[in-house]
């Protein structure tokens, strides 16, 4: 255990959470930024004695549930949660998988709809879970690591993403995935929103001129859109949204039109998934 690392780090990320973002009052008495030690203590269910001793370089090595807490109450990112472990003398939790993060309700759904395709996204654009059928559709979307486990951030950066799409189609893809990026960066702008927004400006002039409209809707959004397959050629899919609040994911369903061309490609592909037509 790293003390005075600790309390550095511990400081370090308090002072740059502000209240608003964990559902705290400003206050007009607030002179300064960041959370004070008494709230951090709050929002972790400790005594604001134990968190200050951390701070300041006096306090016992916490265990790993307190860690956890801490890292909970500072909304640690996942490599800051890790650094933290490492400073409190623990090693970190394994990460979960991205499927194991998915909400029970929705699993359960996504699990009845083995020959549609369907992917549950988290609020920031990472596939957490997809239907036999969304594979054998769109490629796997869970086995990226980094940013580009963020749609958004491949569609900028990556263009065998955009294969899937006619390239008379990209430009309002773009559009859209951006405002969907926007809603989450503004409810997070601090966090994996923020980051995603860095990195991309840094690399994707595209993207800089489409963020710079500060577009937070796009005509057309739910309405029949073209895809391209590989094998299958073109169709023609709505996709429907099911959104979780509760933990913050959604559920996204692909249907053709009945009797269309497109529905009978649709049957093709559970056969290419691995099913039964």
């Amino acid at each position: 255990m790293d003390r005075a690392l600790l309390a550095d780090f511990l400081r370090a990320r308090r002072e740059a959470l502000q209240p608003e973002e964990v559902g705290l009052p400003r206050g007009a008495r607030r002179r300064t930024g960041g959370l004070r030690r008494e709230e951090v203590a709050v929002l972790a269910g400790m005594s604001a004695d134990y968190y200050s001793r951390l701070e300041q370089k006096r306090g016992p090595m916490p265990s790993e549930q307190i860690l956890a807490a801490v890292a909970r109450a500072l909304r640690l990112s996942a490599g800051e949660r890790e650094h933290l472990f490492a400073l409190g003398g623990h090693a970190a939790p394994r990460r979960a998988r991205a499927d194991e993060r998915v909400g029970p309700a929705v699993r359960t759904i996504a699990e009845r709809l083995a020959d549609t395709p369907a992917i549950v996204f988290s609020r920031f654009g990472e596939a957490l879970l997809q239907t036999p059928a969304a594979v054998a559709l769109f490629g796997d979307y869970t086995r990226f690591d980094g940013l580009s486990r963020y749609l958004v951030y491949r569609w900028f950066t990556d263009p065998a993403q955009r294969a899937i799409y006619p390239p008379e189609d990209h430009e309002v893809r773009g559009r859209v995935f951006t405002v969907d990026l926007r809603a989450a960066y503004t409810s997070d702008p601090a966090g994996v929103a923020g980051e995603i927004v860095e990195a991309l400006l840094a690399v994707s002039p595209e993207f800089a001129e489409v963020w710079r409209r500060h577009e937070v809707d796009v005509t057309h959004h739910h309405e029949l859109k073209r895809y391209r397959h590989p094998v299958l050629g073109e169709l023609e899919l709505f996709s429907r949204r099911l959104v979780d609040p509760d933990e913050g994911q959604d559920l996204l369903v692909f249907m053709a039109e009945p009797g269309s061309a497109s529905e009978a490609k649709l049957r093709q592909l559970i056969v290419l998934a691995g099913g039964e037509a």
